[in-house]
């Protein structure tokens, strides 16, 4: 009867549907596993991590000194070295103006809450000055209340502040021997893995490092670029803090679209307390400028090639490394999606079919040879 199901066909398609929605359980079940495992070490994964991304930065003018000579020992000490003392240089130059500024920084904020107080008791609002002043009152109650919450918060913001240090020692360790011993990795990779995988793996770390590197030096520049523009801008503006501001600015643009609308937030909000509304809205407008210059001429001139991911698949990784990892997860989210890409770019690759050979025109031979 015309219409009707062939149940040969309808059985072979729920096979094919069970065996396909097991082997997706299974892929979904191994990278649950290698989460929870990578979760359980994550104390010796982070400062890997933090190491690779600054090897990329610092690989460039290592092997400009191997090429040129150096030892891979003593060119990696030097660019190690000097990569730490231009650390230490910017926390001391960001240190300095904000110790400074501060006095200035705590009247704005306290001038700022009396316009505040002020605004609120005229029209529309209306609201009495008692008003506000018992829900100040209720708010220093609450944190009275709340003094052992609060040590423990401290005594945990130390604990990490001391991790912190912990983690960027090993990590700068681990850069110097990624910088001595990195190009040996690859062969001795090689020698260990069996079969296809002796190929497969390097071949793919190789271009994966490859996308790694040009993602974080790309988004350096680009940083550096913004972070130069931003803070000439405050300085005519005369915005204060315009160091720690411009430092902000490099370092938030690590996280893609997240992190400029952060950076750019504080140095408005910092231009309010500090100079007025008018100079705020001036400082937004340069925000906004350099930000579209950034868009649409800085990135599609440095990132010529680019990573190979849409702009909605860049937000929507920060936005899931940013919910399930913090601060953090938005930093990794786009190096590992571009890492992600790499990998499954290789895999479809290898199992696509090869184009089939062109079948000849036997019609136009015969007319070519007549």
């Amino acid at each position: 009867m015309p219409g009707m199901l062939s149940p040969t066909k309808t059985r072979t398609a729920l096979r094919t549907s069970a065996r396909a929605s097991l082997d997706l359980l299974l892929v979904l079940l191994l990278a649950a596993v290698t989460l929870w495992l990578l979760g359980k070490a994550w104390s010796i994964v982070w400062p890997l991590v933090i190491a690779l991304l600054l090897t990329t930065l610092t690989w460039p003018p290592t092997r400009f000194l191997r090429n040129h000579g150096w030892k891979p020992a003593l060119a990696a000490s030097l660019v190690t070295v000097v990569f730490l003392l231009l650390g230490i240089g910017v926390i001391v130059l960001i240190a300095v103006p904000v110790a400074s500024e501060s006095p200035k920084l705590a009247t704005g904020v306290a001038d700022g809450i009396q316009r505040l107080r002020e605004w609120v008791a005229g029209p529309p609002l209306n609201i009495d000055d008692s008003q506000v002043t018992n829900a100040l009152n209720s708010v220093t109650t609450r944190i009275k209340d709340s003094a052992g919450t609060i040590a423990t918060t401290a005594v945990t913001g130390v604990s990490t502040v001391v991790n912190g240090v912990v983690t960027l020692v090993l990590a700068l360790f681990l850069m110097f021997f990624f910088l001595k011993d990195g190009p040996r990795f690859l062969p001795w990779l090689t020698r260990q893995l069996p079969g296809r995988f002796a190929t497969d793996v390097p071949v793919v770390a190789a271009r994966s490092w490859a996308t790694l590197g040009a993602f974080v030096r790309s988004q350096a520049f680009v940083g550096l670029l913004d972070a130069v523009f931003i803070g000439i801008g405050l300085w005519i503006v005369g915005v204060p803090l315009v160091l720690p501001l411009a430092v902000l600015t490099f370092v938030a643009a690590f996280v893609p679209i997240v992190g400029a609308l952060f950076a750019g937030f504080v140095a408005v909000l910092i231009a309010l307390v500090s100079n007025g509304f008018t100079d705020a809205l001036i400082v937004l407008a340069i925000i906004v400028v350099v930000q579209q210059l950034e868009g649409n001429v800085f990135q599609p001139m440095v990132q010529s090639r680019g990573l190979g991911l849409h702009a909605a698949v860049v937000l929507l990784a920060v936005t899931l490394g940013g919910s399930l990892a913090g601060i953090v997860g938005s930093l990794l989210a786009v190096p590992v999606a571009a890492v992600i890409g790499v990998v499954w770019t290789y895999v479809r690759d290898q199992l696509t079919d090869p184009d089939p050979e062109p079948i000849p025109d036997v019609v136009e031979q015969a007319e070519q040879q007549s």
